[in-house]
Parts: structure tokens; C-alpha cells; sequence
């Protein structure tokens, strides 16, 4: 579960900074891009750290997560557009599942 876990913060830190630098490109939104990079090299570490400190990247990972859910779940219930806040609904979900079961069964 700890690989899965490290492969799904890699992913999702990928998908994190394209996010911003779309929301960068698009709309020309600084925001955008220091967030999704910030959070996508936040979930990164923690993808890094996995191996050698575990408890420390889970919990980045979950603070992380929870984060982005809390950005874009209000988001995606309020105007319902799938790209953004849809697809990084999902992803912040599936972050904090994922988190916790990894922390399950270390």
C-alpha cells in the first residue's frame, strides 16, 4: 500500500502543477500557478519521504489533500464544471482515502 500510496502522490502532484500552469495560461492567474505548484511540490516531498519517514509524508500528504478539498469540493457543488474543480475534487478525495488506509496498514 505504501508504494500505491507514493505513486499516487506522484501522480497527483503531477496533475497538480499542469492544473495551475493551465489556470496560469488560461486565465493569466498568478494564484493559480504558486498553488499548483506549491501543493504539487508539497505532495512530491511527500511522495520522497514516503520511504524514510513515513509518518511525516502522510501527514503531508493528508494536509495536502484535505487542502485541496477544501478548495475545490465548495467549488465544484457551487458552478459544477468538471475541469478544475471536479477533476481536483476527486483527486483531494481520492489523496485522503488513499492516505488513510496507507496509514492503516503500515
Amino acid at each position: 500500500m505504501i508504494d500505491f500510496t507514493r505513486i499516487y502522490y506522484i501522480v497527483f502532484a503531477l496533475l497538480t502543477i499542469a492544473g495551475g500552469s493551465m489556470g496560469y495560461v488560461k486565465k493569466r492567474s498568478v494564484v493559480s500557478l504558486v498553488a499548483g505548484g506549491v501543493s504539487g511540490v508539497l505532495l512530491l516531498l511527500a511522495a520522497y519521504l514516503i520511504h524514510s519517514k513515513l509518518n511525516g509524508a502522510l501527514i503531508l500528504g493528508l494536509i495536502v489533500s484535505v487542502l485541496l478539498a477544501g478548495r475545490f469540493i465548495p467549488t465544484y457543488l457551487e458552478k459544477k464544471t468538471p475541469i478544475p474543480a471536479g477533476l481536483m475534487s476527486l483527486l483531494s478525495l481520492a489523496g485522503i482515502v488513499v492516505t488513510l488506509l496507507a496509514w492503516y496498514k503500515k
